[in-house]
This record gives structure tokens, C-alpha cells and sequence, in this order.
């Protein structure tokens, strides 16, 4: 690795390094052209980890990001109407709850999701790391329109929300645009 950054030189090598720093991988499929200006609903995301309330955390990133990309109508899942159980048991039923609670809401498009990986690697850096998928679904047809799912690592120094903040980022910009 020295040999090659000396080859590359000393102004390349710390963009090399940066690139190297934070490791991701995405995949999805085409964007999807999309109403922005409709009534959306986040349905509550599937948590498959063994981090407690990881699906939640999840939810709360791409509401944010969802809203900031023109998303202007989003409504998530009452909390109310979940089963409030640490470990999100009984998810499946869940999910069809709450597609048709946005159904009946009249929502055009629900976002849904299923966290694979949330946690801080074990070991002396302890790097953040996150996985997981997105769904769109178009409530009209009943179609999933588009969905993607994603991994991506951070730095010792990045906190968790940082790096799932940057792969749901990437994510749904894939998927929806800006």
C-alpha cells in the first residue's frame, strides 16, 4: 500500500486514503420518477438485528432525509398503534397493519424498511456499521416500485447515526433523487 501511494503521489494519497476510509456498498434499482408533493407513509421498518429498537432509529434518519429531499406530506405509523415490544416481535403483522392504515389514509406511496446490521464492530476501533434495505410501494397499485439495500462502515471516530444517516442519504437519493 506504501509503494503504491508513493507512486501515486503526495497529493493524491489522502484522497485515496478518504475514499478508503468509510467502505460501502449499495445497490438498487432504476430511480423512480415519483410525486413528491403527495401523501406519503413510513411504515415501521423491520429490525432483524440483535440491536434493540434499531428499526425505530432507522425510521426517525429517513424521515428526516425523506423530508429534506422534498418529500413534503410524510406521515409516519402512529406509535400508538405498534406493538411496543424492545425486541419488535411480531413485525409481520405489523407491516400489513400499517400498509392499510396508509391506505386508508389515503397515502400514495408507503416507505418501508428492514435493518440487517446496526452496531459498532467489535474489536480495538470499533467502527460503525450499518445495513439495511428500503422499499417504496405505490398504494394505488399495490406495487413495490422501487427498493435498494445498502451497507456501509464508518471510522472509529464516526457515531452510528452519522453513517446510517449517510447511507439512507445515498439511498433514497438513488431511488427518488433530490
Amino acid at each position: 500500500m506504501i509503494t503504491i501511494l508513493k507512486r501515486i503521489g503526495s497529493n493524491l494519497a489522502p484522497a485515496l486514503l478518504l475514499l478508503l476510509a468509510a467502505c460501502s456498498t449499495l445497490d438498487t434499482a432504476p430511480r423512480v420518477s415519483v410525486d413528491k408533493s403527495a401523501d406519503w407513509a413510513l411504515i415501521p421498518f423491520i429490525n432483524t438485528t440483535e440491536t434493540p429498537l434499531a428499526g425505530q432509529r432507522a425510521e426517525a434518519v429517513a424521515t428526516g432525509l425523506a423530508q429534506s429531499l422534498g418529500i413534503a406530506h410524510l406521515q409516519a405509523y402512529p406509535q400508538n398503534l405498534r406493538d411496543d415490544n424492545l425486541f419488535e416481535a411480531g413485525q409481520g403483522k405489523t407491516q400489513e397493519q400499517a400498509l392499510a392504515w396508509a391506505r386508508e389514509r389515503g397515502a400514495r406511496y408507503a416507505l418501508s424498511g428492514t435493518v440487517q446490521e446496526w452496531r459498532y464492530k467489535v474489536g480495538v476501533d470499533g467502527e460503525p456499521v450499518v445495513g439495511l434495505s428500503l422499499q417504496l410501494t405505490d398504494l394505488s397499485t399495490g406495487q413495490l416500485i422501487w427498493s435498494g439495500t445498502g451497507a456501509r462502515s464508518g471510522w472509529s471516530r464516526d457515531s452510528l447515526a452519522a453513517v446510517a444517516q449517510k447511507l439512507i442519504r445515498q439511498m433514497l437519493t438513488a431511488g427518488i433523487g433530490n
